[in-house]
């Protein structure tokens, strides 16, 4: 059996008959509402390897989910093997303080149906971020379910910046990358206590009607635009909304935040 259908099994996704726009958008979606967004390899003390082989076991093979290296960088597996032309991209977050983050702190797609409908931006690892992929030459507003979204040029020569209801999100170097150049990236993540991702424990995925996410012991439920936040009552508890909202099985929960363990 091709282990890319696998992999479409995993995100609830038919093999699609053509490598084009419309397969594209409806794969980024499938894998948004399926494979959840978190950070508790950090947390579990997992070793986090930026390999294919490692990727799709984790994804795959453990229906587990990731952060945008291994989101992304698994994504691009299965779109290349459908078909589609496919490079990976550095980008920097921008902060809530509009400052830049460290450099490879994003991997995202520039992806290239074979209809020549492209260049798309594809992204399944950003957390709460579009629904579809973006016209990545497109420089006018982009609406989207999540959103108004705008590629826009960067006052730096050669980059874009990525905007949503007109916020900086993130800065596009437009280079094409190989996976191992992530490798610092990924490492700073899950080790500084600068980074965020040390800083908290968080799931979350997209859902037909919003989005649940949890949250340190929080499960906190958007639905229409209406959010609700209950708290976990116990350990047992916070297994089952793993188990029962993300399809995640762990023989155990994760600890307290790195930053917080170090300070």
């Amino acid at each position: 059996m091709d282990p890319m259908d696998d992999y479409l099994s995993r995100i609830g996704a038919d093999r699609p008959e053509r490598a084009d726009a419309g397969a594209l958008r409806q794969l980024q979606l499938h894998h948004l509402t399926e494979v959840p967004f978190e950070n508790l390899s950090i947390h579990l003390g997992e070793d986090i390897l930026l390999e294919e082989e490692a990727l799709l076991a984790k994804i795959v093979d453990e229906r587990r989910g990731g952060f945008c290296y291994e989101l992304n960088g698994a994504f691009a597996l299965l779109l290349r093997a459908l078909g589609f032309r496919v490079d990976l991209l550095q980008a920097r977050v921008f902060g809530e303080d509009g400052r830049l983050g460290i450099p490879y702190d994003h991997l995202a797609l520039r992806v290239e149906p074979a209809d020549s409908s492209g260049p798309w931006l594809a992204d399944v690892g950003f957390g709460d971020h579009s629904h579809y992929p973006l016209a990545l030459d497109e420089r006018g507003d982009q609406l989207d379910p999540a959103g108004t979204f705008r590629v826009a040029e960067a006052p730096e020569g050669g980059d874009l910046d990525v905007l949503r209801d007109d916020k900086p999100q993130f800065r596009l170097e437009t280079r094409p990358r190989e996976l191992r150049d992530f490798a610092a990236g990924a490492w700073w993540h899950r080790t500084s206590p600068e980074s965020h991702f040390c800083r908290s424990v968080v799931c979350s995925r997209l859902t037909s009607t919003g989005r649940i996410t949890i949250s340190g012991r929080k499960l906190v439920t958007t639905e229409h635009g209406e959010r609700q936040v209950r708290e976990l009552a116990n350990d047992a508890a916070l297994l089952a909304a793993y188990r029962d909202h993300f399809g995640l099985r762990l023989d155990r929960l994760p600890s307290a935040p790195v930053a917080r363990r170090r300070s």
